[in-house]
């Protein structure tokens, strides 16, 4: 297939539209079920690369939520514990830990479940029938994979009235080392970028006092940059045990950025507190309403958790790490950060503040490193 023509573009009256190659060679991906759309293709081409990126660099399963071209949440194919399960609404009798693509997209679906109402979903490996079955029950657009079982297949054809959108991809294509894009008839073009979003021995480098960053700490910290590097910009990314807690995307300040993301992984944290998990929801009521009513329940400061239960549980569930898509210009951003339990923080520094970011580091014994590599991404 040379071109798939769209319904239209990013909104109706965008007609005629299109995904094609410039130089006419076949296209990467297949269709496999449904007729995705404009912004369909944006999420699916923008979260393969992220998941991509993730098993090359981590050697692990992964898997992004994706809404309007960010991500709403990323992961690895970690085991989940029996108060996750609970966490992500998984039935009781899915067998999800023996599929480590079911736990990756369980944990980025759960990061921001009220975002992900409705995502584009990107599975680094072969969809098999346990990530499927789970996928079923949640509210999607779509998938891309670089293939599916038989069995996979089958039950996502069901979704959405035999409408879900289903695009398998070349797992080995790569495209040209230069990319446009044209802006009011004016083309854009840039080199592509393909450096790692960290040197390893970088870990070795903290520019802080503390500089004790565990392994487990440098995979969360490459999984949150990597997750900046498709996201859009300005954006920030908490991580803890191989997932996103919160993503802090597009903003104009970087420190609204991070307040978005401690402010989401505040709640994803709070999500799981025991009294929380122990809620008794009528077995009518739909995940989605569960979400709506959990975000509720929240925001309402005292109503079944008191503040002093809030802030005990994020102090005993803290040791998150950090990633920046550029620098911090001023020491407040990890104020904030710190306050929503951020012990290690990557950015690529070069702020003429520098120096007072560090100390503010210091003053919460927070561990950091730059990068040296800014990850904008328009």
């Amino acid at each position: 297939m040379r071109e798939f023509v769209l319904k239209y573009g990013c909104n109706p009256d965008q007609s005629p539209a299109r995904i094609f190659m410039r130089d006419n060679s076949e296209l990467p991906l297949e269709i496999l079920n449904g007729r995705p759309g404009y912004i369909n293709f944006l999420d699916a081409l923008n979260s393969w690369q992220l998941v991509k990126e993730l098993r090359k660099t981590l050697n692990l399963p992964a898997a992004a939520s994706f809404k309007h071209v960010s991500p709403a949440g990323a992961a690895l194919g970690l085991a989940l514990s029996e108060s996750e399960r609970k966490l992500f609404f998984v039935d009781e009798k899915l067998d999800i830990n023996s599929s480590p693509l079911a736990c990756a997209y369980a944990r980025a679906r759960g990061t921001d479940r009220l975002s992900s109402f409705g995502d584009w979903i990107a599975l680094s490996d072969t969809c098999d029938e346990i990530t499927a079955e789970y996928i079923k029950h949640e509210v999607s657009d779509g998938i891309i994979a670089p293939d599916y079982t038989d069995k996979a297949l089958e039950i996502l054809k069901t979704k959405r009235k035999g409408s879900y959108a289903v695009i398998k991809i070349d797992a080995d294509y790569e495209p040209e080392s230069l990319e446009t894009r044209d802006v009011f008839g004016i083309t854009f073009s840039q080199a592509r970028s393909t450096v790692p979003v960290i040197e390893p021995e970088k870990f070795n480098e903290p520019v802080t006092e503390n500089k004790d960053i565990p392994e487990s700490a440098q995979r969360d910290l490459i999984l949150a940059l990597i997750t900046l590097k498709y996201t859009q910009s300005n954006s920030v990314c908490i991580t803890k045990n191989g997932q996103t807690l919160g993503v802090g995307a597009g903003q104009q300040s970087r420190l609204h950025c991070v307040k978005l993301a401690c402010n989401k992984a505040d709640f994803r944290t709070l999500r799981e507190h025991p009294k929380i998990l122990e809620l008794d929801f009528n077995s009518n009521i739909g995940r989605p309403e569960r979400d709506n009513a959990i975000n509720e329940i929240l925001s309402s400061k005292g109503e079944v958790l008191s503040p002093s239960e809030r802030m005990l549980w994020r102090a005993e569930n803290s040791d998150a790490s950090l990633g920046s898509d550029a620098f911090f210009p001023f020491p407040d951003n990890i104020e904030r950060a710190s306050s929503s339990g951020v012990r290690y923080i990557a950015q690529p520094g070069g702020s003429i503040r520098d120096d007072l970011v560090i100390e503010a580091c210091n003053h919460h014994n927070i561990a950091m490193v730059m990068t040296g590599k800014r990850l904008f991404h328009h």
